[in-house]
């Protein structure tokens, strides 16, 4: 069995019109990730760990129950009873493009790293096969807690669990840019599989085109890349040779939140898996064209069951 470890933040979603009716989940970048993959993946081959913290509240106990419905182990996920989850209200517009509204300045994640029990979860991090994290998950926290979060995956590295890592690049939870670059580019240098959008490199890194963004990260030593492109596919990078990877247009876009979560977990279900990367990419353009015909993060379970069989 491989046992991959998330490390991020979940927040409360409200999803509709405002002052209109408003529908209530829950989603977060990591833990969509952990959502779909832990959907398409045997339990007895793949153990989808996910490391949070969450309130003592009932919405905080109720995600927790979905989680574990899901398939996604929760043995450390660390309670706070000084907090509660995080809150972000999705509008869309008539493409399904979104844009979001956040309140999470006081969420229990972010202080994740400051829980008494969060030395225990740092051992048992060191029984992963990998550890997959996001720029999101490193841009909640407190800036002591980023460069302690750095220090123990380096760490985790020098033990030979490999560090897997989409960029997510957010701008508001940033103080500038040149602030982010810094904390980018430390974890870069630990990076084995880089799972990006073009998207996101170009705003925060300025690259004029897909070419500049692989040729920088490939700069750092990272072995696999993954360049995604949105309706465009992806281009993969390993070893020096890139391959694009094309995909299928979806007609019906209802809403993007969370493609590119849902690619990671088609692509790491593979991964894990031994398959060879363009089918890992395939896999991620599949169940990411399922999620974008759905609103919310987080879609039904029946949407996404037949890839369980299709993908082992």
């Amino acid at each position: 069995m491989k046992k991959l470890t998330l490390l991020g933040e979940c927040m409360i979603e409200l999803n509709g019109e405002p002052f209109g009716q408003m529908l209530q989940t829950y989603g977060g970048d990591t833990l969509n990730t952990a959502t779909y993959l832990a959907r398409v993946s045997r339990r007895s081959e793949i153990d989808v760990q996910y490391v949070s913290a969450l309130g003592t509240d009932k919405l905080s106990l109720a995600m927790l129950a979905h989680w574990r419905a899901d398939g996604i182990n929760t043995d450390l996920v660390l309670l706070d009873s000084q907090r509660q989850p995080g809150l972000y209200l999705i509008q869309l517009d008539a493409q399904g493009e979104r844009t979001f509204l956040y309140w999470r300045n006081q969420s229990a994640a972010r202080y994740l790293l400051q829980h008494s029990d969060f030395p225990k979860v740092a051992e048992k991090l060191a029984e992963a096969d990998a550890l997959y994290l996001s720029g999101i998950s490193l841009a909640i926290l407190p800036k002591n807690d980023r460069t302690l979060l750095l220090e123990l995956l380096k760490q985790l590295r020098a033990k030979g669990i490999e560090i897997i890592f989409d960029s997510n690049y957010r701008p508001k939870l940033w103080e500038n840019a040149a602030e982010a670059q810094y904390y980018y580019a430390e974890l870069l240098k630990m990076v084995d599989v880089a799972l990006v959008t073009f998207d996101d490199e170009q705003l925060l890194w300025g690259d004029l085109n897909e070419q500049a963004s692989l040729e920088r990260l490939a700069s750092y030593g990272i072995g696999k890349i993954v360049l995604k492109q949105g309706k465009c596919g992806a281009i993969l990078w390993q070893n020096g040779k890139q391959e694009p990877v094309s995909t299928i247009a979806v007609e019906n876009v209802v809403d993007t939140t969370s493609a590119g979560d849902a690619f990671n977990a088609g692509f790491l279900q593979g991964y894990l898996s031994g398959k060879d990367l363009v089918t890992c990419c395939q896999q991620g353009n599949q169940l990411a064209g399922i999620v974008i015909q759905h609103k919310g993060a987080i879609i039904p379970k029946s949407a996404t069951a037949h890839l369980l069989e299709k993908f082992n």
